[in-house]
């Protein structure tokens, strides 16, 4: 065993010393990983840092990007809803499907990549079905890690052993050569946790009274959270009335949330917006209210519709808190005069003036200084609230804004960068083709897909690259191949 190998088994050792204490970070780790190999003489400066332009570390940029762009136009939440229509309320069914729709995902999105992009779907069928997201999450954190060999790209050390293998001048593998490997993986993993999962897994039930954001603002400003949808008759007397006509506010305590139609969807309507027939509306507040308003109005009770599902999908929609700062433009003014709905497409649901908390309708009510609205309405549109000096945003909004419109083109990126790897074309190139379509037809801007990039994880990977071609260099693999062989041999265990 000659110099050259001691140094490198020694900082192989410290590296995985201080992965396993998790007392620095794990980029950071790497770093020191691939400095220590060029200050001891074991790399040449362009061979340490040949790790960033590696194939593992060009592909999972390029998978990144383009797992950004598919949740940047709310495909994710599409995939939430799929499953919750086809799984039901069993929890056992929802847990395998979505373990499955997952795991199948994750063979063609870097495993990281994979848990970021599908964990607020996960989230979401949680809170709507009171299941546990424990009881989600951690099976499908075996699955995504199981079910990485579906495809070469799926896991980062199968891109490096590509790498490795291209640096030895042998052929490297296919796309999908590992398939029937990571299909096994996958199968085993669902059906463990669908037959056993009810025994390992926690078994507290869904706390409805947690410390949700959401449940707290309920409860501290006295809110009604029930949304019902009811149906306008073609003999309903409230066809041809106005919004404000209806006395939905100070004679029923309401809120009309959105009114969907056949072809479109108008969310906060305006006072002056005339009811149709046919027309289905979302309203706001208590069972008694709501019945009252239904029978007078001939309304009829339906099932939610499809087009006004997001207004109970506490990731795209909900209750903020707004404060009007000083020189906010509607202080003086009054909702009426200020057209808050028409702005912004929000429905002011309840307003703090002078101390009291003022329900139904204040629309005439003069707005001043310091006074607080709790406003109800897709996260997308509260967000714009922000804009300017009208309004402050006291509720934490984390949404992005998405554009569904652009969904497919998004997929079919995703889905091009797959059929060019498939065809032969080198994984990373295509990969990064995709990418780069993704950020040109505007499903990103070039800065979206900067900060879509996780370089922890960049780092990390081609910091350690390096460790496996000095490893190579210095025959340190062959020594410890050697020894191991040698051992097993010895040791009589086969």
């Amino acid at each position: 065993m000659n110099t050259e190998i001691i140094i490198v088994l020694v900082i192989l050792v410290a590296t995985a010393v201080l992965l396993i204490l998790d007392k620095i970070r794990i980029d950071i780790v790497a770093l020191l990983c691939m400095l220590a190999l060029a200050w001891t003489g074991i790399l040449q400066p362009l061979e340490a840092l040949a790790g960033f332009a590696s194939n593992a570390v060009i592909t999972i940029i390029a998978v990144m990007i383009m797992g950004r762009g598919i949740a940047r136009t709310g495909v994710m939440s599409s995939f939430a809803r799929m499953i919750l229509k086809y799984a039901g309320n069993s929890r056992r069914r929802i847990v395998a499907t979505v373990s499955t729709a997952v795991g199948l995902m994750s063979g063609f999105i870097q495993n990281i990549g994979s848990a970021v992009l599908f964990l607020p779907a996960i989230l979401n069928i949680s809170r709507q079905k009171k299941i546990p997201a424990s009881n989600l999450i951690m099976p499908i954190g075996f699955t995504i890690l199981l079910s990485a060999p579906l495809t070469m790209i799926g896991s980062a050390p199968l891109m490096m052993v590509n790498d490795f293998l291209i640096g030895s001048f042998l052929e490297p593998y296919r796309f999908f050569a590992v398939t029937p490997v990571g299909l096994a993986l996958l199968f085993s993993c669902v059906v463990f946790f669908f037959f056993l999962g009810k025994y390992l897994l926690p078994r507290y039930e869904f706390d409805e009274d947690s410390d949700l954001l959401q449940t707290n603002l309920v409860e501290d400003w006295e809110l009604s959270a029930n949304i019902w949808h009811y149906r306008i008759n073609v003999n309903s007397t409230i066809i041809g009335k106005a919004v404000e006509e209806t006395g939905i506010w100070d004679k029923y305590n309401l809120n009309i949330l959105a009114i969907a139609a056949d072809k479109l969807s108008e969310y906060a309507p305006w006072r002056e917006t005339k009811f149709e027939a046919g027309q289905v509306l979302a309203l706001l507040g208590s069972e008694d209210n709501v019945r009252k308003f239904a029978a007078d109005y001939s309304l009829v009770s339906v099932e939610k519709p499809k087009k006004l599902e997001l207004l109970d999908d506490a990731v795209n929609a909900g209750f903020a808190e707004v404060v009007v700062p000083p020189r906010s433009s509607i202080a003086g003014q009054t909702i009426r005069k200020f057209g808050l709905r028409r702005r912004y497409g929000v429905e002011p649901v309840l307003l703090y003036h002078k101390g009291e908390k003022v329900r139904g309708n204040f629309s005439d009510i003069e707005i001043a200084p310091g006074d607080i609205f709790i406003v109800h309405g897709l996260w997308d549109r509260i967000i714009g609230l922000r804009e300017g000096y009208d309004f402050v945003v006291l509720t934490p909004i984390e949404a992005d804004e998405k554009d569904t419109s652009k969904a497919w083109i998004a997929l079919l990126c995703f889905a091009i960068s797959i059929g060019l790897a498939v065809a032969g074309f080198s994984i990373p190139i295509a990969f990064m083709s995709g990418a780069i379509i993704t950020v040109l037809a505007g499903v990103l801007q070039i800065d979206e897909a900067y900060h879509a990039i996780d370089w922890k994880v960049v780092f990390f990977l081609a910091g350690l690259i390096p460790l496996g071609l000095a490893m190579q260099k210095t025959g340190t693999a062959a020594f410890l191949a050697e020894n191991v062989i040698s051992f097993v041999k010895g040791s009589n265990i086969f």
